[in-house]
């Protein structure tokens, strides 16, 4: 059995079907023992509710499983269920249970989110057609700046520019409204959380296509664009590198007029950043119009 897209759709009675998806963060693989508790939570819900968000669904509740290591002190717990509190509020979801356990491993947590989306028009990643535009929210690479700095694997940037690069890494935004809007708009869809260029990867290999990205056209952030002028041998790693939690979708040809109107509904910039081809796999054009070469590229876990 294969699963194909960022979360299972149950269909259901009343024209709804259910979404439903779940994620595991575990310290030291996606974010740091010692990451403030209330980005941890932060982190852990959105993360998930960006799966909803690539299948236009709405949000409706959540399980929480935790694993501790050991019993988690009072002001780390107050921290955590606060921004927890906060993050339910902002984005309409509900606790709905779970569970919690002591583990002789690092601490672990587990969220199973649910949302509904009108009968028949959930985003999947297996509809792109050679043709179609390739478009992405917001701006990428971000979140895999960060953890180079953060893991000392590149010579420590700025704190001016460390800083906002962190925020994207510990507190992502899930695109909710813009999945939503793009229910009959999209041909294909996916959340960020591998890295641009794998993700891309996984809707073509869905689809059954080949993309070709214009590695010049892909958006990044002030941050990101001071980090890659000096050092503009990363530029592969802000493409390849994972935990943006931005949507990425292909959109027939023709309708790229739309974006601009989609953007200003949902308070997020869209970019078109390429093309789908026939053929296989995903290709990534350098601003010489030759080809990069990225390897595998993105995050794996084995």
């Amino acid at each position: 059995m294969m699963l194909r897209d960022d979360a299972a759709l149950i269909p259901g009675r009343a024209g709804v079907d259910t979404v439903c998806t779940a994620d595991m963060l575990v310290a030291g693989v996606h974010f740091l023992a010692d990451d403030p508790p209330a980005d941890i939570a932060r982190k852990m819900l959105r993360v998930n509710l960006s799966d909803l968000a690539a299948m236009g669904a709405e949000p409706h509740g959540y399980l929480l499983s935790i694993a501790f290591p050991a019993a988690p002190e009072a002001a780390w717990m107050e921290a955590f269920s606060a921004a927890l509190a906060e993050d339910q509020a902002r984005f309409r979801v509900t606790l709905l249970g779970g569970d919690t356990v002591s583990t002789s491993g690092p601490l672990t947590l587990n969220v199973t989110a649910l949302g509904h989306v009108p009968h028949g028009q959930a985003l999947t990643r297996g509809g792109a057609r050679p043709g179609d535009r390739v478009a992405v929210s917001g701006t990428v690479g971000d979140a895999g700046l960060a953890l180079l700095h953060l893991l000392g694997r590149v010579e420590p940037f700025a704190a001016e520019v460390a800083e906002p690069l962190m925020a994207r890494l510990r507190r992502p935004e899930p695109r909710l409204a813009l999945g939503r809007r793009l229910r009959g708009v999209a041909s294909a869809c996916l959340d960020l959380s591998d890295g641009l260029f794998a993700d891309l990867g996984h809707i073509a290999e869905v689809s059954g296509v080949a993309i070709v990205l214009d590695a010049s056209s892909v958006p990044f952030s002030p941050a990101a664009r001071r980090v890659l002028a000096d050092r503009p041998e990363l530029l592969g790693a802000a493409i390849s590198g994972g935990d943006d939690y931005e949507l990425a979708f292909t959109i027939p040809a023709g309708t790229e007029a739309a974006l601009a109107g989609i953007a200003a509904e949902c308070g997020v910039e869209l970019t078109a950043i390429g093309v789908v081809e026939s053929g296989q796999g995903v290709r990534v054009r350098g601003a010489d119009g030759q080809d990069m070469a990225l390897g595998s590229g993105g995050w794996r876990h084995f």
